[in-house]
């Protein structure tokens, strides 16, 4: 049947009701349906039984989220996966789950209900309702930090190969032989861009407790690339360390007003070589009214943490008032661009 062209009444009706469809991708991930659907077709019955809830009740969610795809219902009231669905699958990689979870939990959920009061005010609805700023209460809460951890994996592995690819195609013959991952957490983009370039040397940079997790995770630990990456902490506020050809940041002048990020990109430009260069992976606002991840993201950064999405303007302000000069913007097959900045 030829799908109907929606009115003007009824397009805007489904963008208003969207947070119902995130809901119900929010539940499907909690009771992990991708996971019980792995093996083949089930029932409503059977999934309700598997994960503790009402039947009836359950069939409607299904058959709900099987209308835009997640899943489709098959003879006799049973349900399979999509290649969407499959996204959900927590034993996938990358998979979706830990970010549909994150998203549309209470603390990220609780913001967002106060969009209005941020964009009336200017100020920060996460740290009015929680009292602290998001990454204080992500450590003081270890199973959102837990989630939160599960959700940047998600993103990961859409992103980390995408930048790797730019970064060999790009960077191969231009004399970076030290890569220096400022707050680059556990390693995962480190270690993806080391194993596409055999000849470079990865330093990874963050805070004491998080290097001390990373000492003891799976991505720069490996043999092939423990004896290429050297660990250091500490806070990029107050130095990062020297030597670097390059510095990349992934996701970290989103998180951060004007004044942090140039002293951020201050510092990293004190610590690069003399022809060093800055990589700064986040997205890049394009002129236009297009839909982009970036202008949703940004959205995020206006309710829970003092950043923004910028555009490639705001990047070279940015960038001019650290002392640098922005070179190029790197597109990249994710979301995710690469603004490389040099000495000024």
């Amino acid at each position: 049947m030829p799908k109907k062209k929606l009115s003007p009444q009824s397009a805007m009706r489904d963008l208003i009701a969207g947070y119902w469809v995130s809901r119900l991708i929010y539940v499907a991930s909690k009771l992990k349906l991708a996971d019980l659907l792995k093996d083949g077709p089930r029932t409503a019955e059977q999934l309700a039984l598997a994960a503790g809830v009402q039947p009836q009740l359950l069939y409607r969610a299904l058959r709900t989220l099987a209308s835009y795809g997640v899943f489709v219902e098959i003879k006799g009231r049973r349900f399979n996966l999509t290649p969407l669905g499959a996204t959900l699958r927590t034993d996938v990689q990358p998979s979706m789950n830990g970010f549909a979870l994150m998203l549309v939990e209470k603390h990220v959920w609780y913001a967002w209900e106060q969009l209005l009061y941020a964009v009336q005010t200017g100020e920060l609805p996460f740290d009015r309702i929680f009292g602290k700023p998001f990454y204080n209460y992500l450590e003081d809460h270890p199973d959102d930090l837990k989630v939160f951890g599960e959700a940047m994996t998600s993103l990961s592995g859409i992103e980390n190969p995408a930048i790797a690819e730019a970064f060999k195609k790009t960077y191969k013959v231009a004399g970076i032989r030290t890569l220096v991952d400022v707050a680059g957490g556990h390693g995962s983009l480190l270690a993806t861009i080391l194993a596409q370039n055999r000849s470079l040397k990865g330093v990874l940079f963050d805070l004491p407790a998080v290097i001390a997790r990373a000492r003891n995770d799976r991505h720069v630990t490996t043999p092939r690339l423990a004896r290429r990456c050297a660990f250091e902490s500490g806070d990029f506020f107050e130095s990062v360390p020297d030597g670097g050809d390059a510095y990349i940041l992934k996701y970290i002048l989103h998180n951060w007003d004007d004044e942090n990020c140039v002293r951020i990109l201050t510092n990293c430009r004190r610590a690069m070589n003399e022809k060093g260069r800055i990589l700064v992976a986040d997205p890049v606002i394009a002129p236009g009214n297009h839909r982009e991840w970036g202008k949703l993201l940004d959205i995020q950064m206006m309710v829970a943490v003092r950043g923004k999405e910028r555009t490639k303007k705001e990047f070279a302000e940015l960038f001019g008032r650290a002392g640098l000069r922005l070179v190029r913007v790197v597109p990249t097959t994710s979301a995710l661009s690469i603004v490389e900045g040099v000495r000024a």
